[in-house]
């Protein structure tokens, strides 16, 4: 673990006992503090209360007293849609409120790196869509690449539970806009933004204030290189306000829309990869045959993953085979099986509508499984890319709704994934694909999106075999 520093002997309360909340305070306790929890559910305080943590009820008045800081978890809101009562009283009594991404950067280097040849790095992804797999991506680069590396954050474990660094180690960050609308310190070597649509907007009161969390990556702390997607206005916004000109190579523009040539830009067009550098080609990739990075959403994250992995070093042959080897995440376009020339694809990942929309893009003839807890804003980013639907299987708790957005499309009313993967599959002619994305939340069926996938997994491997 990473022990939490400049804390020896005073007093941080953490705030919810998840992976995130118990690997804090854990970290804490090996650097020296003095560590209260407390947790709204009582199986989370009696299992803290066992490992030997003392709870505090920061619920009640004076909780505060003695206590130097607050660390929450990423899921616990503390200004939209409404604060958290323990973070308004942590305001109230003048307490920092921090989370485990702040306390990382300020702990992370240590006096023993002046014996290390290489200083470690720390890479941090962000964005609405693909940053899962653009870290993993690229922690898969760089340890196929012989780089000893780490993979944390919103991905894997925590980022005070991984190891200390070692000699030119490179840590990648998985960052959601939870985690970066709060951190008060974050200084990443290199920032990456995949892409930015409209997501969490509730939590963060709208687009705006959603794209202000994400951008605090790259305001707060100033990485040396930037890699902004800037196939939206946001990123385009972004990279303009980091770059010192048009020529300035601090900011690596990426794109599967437009060829980039000024500057240092990688951008991918019709699967081929392609890097230039004052306005000469440099490298390149025909990502056209990688199995684990299918259709143009997974080649926008290549093209993430391969400018950061330049930024540190390796070159585009050594990339590129460690990006033929990469076997993908589970439930983001994970194929889970082929049956009579008919692939099914789990994608249940695609919680918002960009992320299906991207999906459903990357096949020619779909059978789509869709539905479930609407986010707001609509489905109307869907409708330009219905296009290779072949029907629709719409589950959720009200599928009437889903299916009613959804202009031209032919749509059968499941209501639950049984039906669905068994409707599908039965409709399905040779080369259809049968893709769960469902561009909905899970939390109507499902605890996770990582539940609703393995039940789509489990009920295609019945029918395959």
């Amino acid at each position: 673990m990473i022990p939490v520093l400049g804390y020896e002997g005073r007093c941080v309360a953490v705030l919810g006992l998840g992976r995130t909340g118990l690997a804090a305070a854990k970290a804490l306790d090996a650097g020296g503090a003095n560590v209260v929890v407390w947790d709204d559910g009582q199986t989370a305080r009696d299992a803290a209360h066992d490992a030997g943590y003392d709870l505090r009820d920061l619920t009640k008045a004076g909780a505060f007293e003695g206590v130097d800081a607050l660390l929450i978890s990423p899921g616990i809101p503390h200004i939209y849609p409404n604060p958290n009562p323990v973070i308004a009283a942590a305001w109230e009594a003048g307490v920092p409120v921090d989370n485990d991404i702040g306390f990382f950067f300020r702990s992370f280097a240590t006096e023993d790196w002046d014996r290390f040849d290489v200083q470690p790095r720390v890479i941090a992804v962000t964005g609405s869509n693909g940053k899962s797999t653009t870290s993993a991506l690229l922690h898969h680069i760089l340890v196929e690449n012989g780089r000893p590396s780490q993979l944390a954050g919103n991905i894997g474990r925590g980022s005070l539970d991984i190891e200390p660094a070692h000699d030119g180690e490179v840590v990648v960050l998985e960052l959601s806009s939870y985690q970066t609308e709060l951190a008060r310190s974050m200084t990443p070597d290199v920032a990456v933004l995949t892409n930015i649509s409209p997501d969490h907007l509730d939590r963060h009161a709208g687009l705006g204030g959603y794209v202000a969390a994400k951008r605090r990556l790259f305001a707060e702390g100033g990485p040396d290189r930037a890699v902004i997607g800037v196939d939206e206005p946001e990123g385009r916004y972004l990279a303009n306000q980091l770059a010192e000109g048009p020529e300035d190579d601090r900011v690596i523009r990426i794109s599967v829309t437009t060829k980039i040539t000024r500057g240092w830009t990688v951008f991918a067009r019709k699967g081929f990869l392609s890097e230039y550098r004052k306005g000469r080609q440099v490298g390149s990739i025909d990502l056209r045959d990688i199995a684990g990075l299918p259709g143009a959403h997974n080649h926008q994250n290549a093209c993430a993953a391969y400018a950061a992995a330049r930024v540190v070093g390796l070159g585009p042959k050594g990339i590129e085979a460690a990006m033929r080897s990469y076997p993908g995440l589970p439930h983001r376009s994970e194929v889970i099986g082929v049956r009579d020339d008919v692939t099914f694809i789990n994608d249940s990942k695609a919680t918002n509508v960009d992320a299906a929309a991207k999906a459903l893009q990357a096949f020619k003839r779909v059978r789509w499984i869709c539905g479930g807890l609407q986010k707001e804003g609509g489905l109307d980013g869907l409708v330009p890319h219905l296009g290779s639907v072949a029907k629709a299987y719409v589950i959720g708790r009200e599928p009437e709704d889903f299916a009613r957005q959804l202009p031209g499309v032919e749509a059968a009313i499941c209501g639950d994934m049984a039906t669905a993967v068994a409707a599908a599959s039965a409709d399905a002619e040779p080369g259809d694909v049968v893709l769960l994305a469902p561009a909905c939340a899970s939390f109507d069926q499902y605890d996770s999106f990582a539940a609703r996938g393995a039940d789509f997994t489990a009920l295609v491997r019945e029918v395959i075999t």
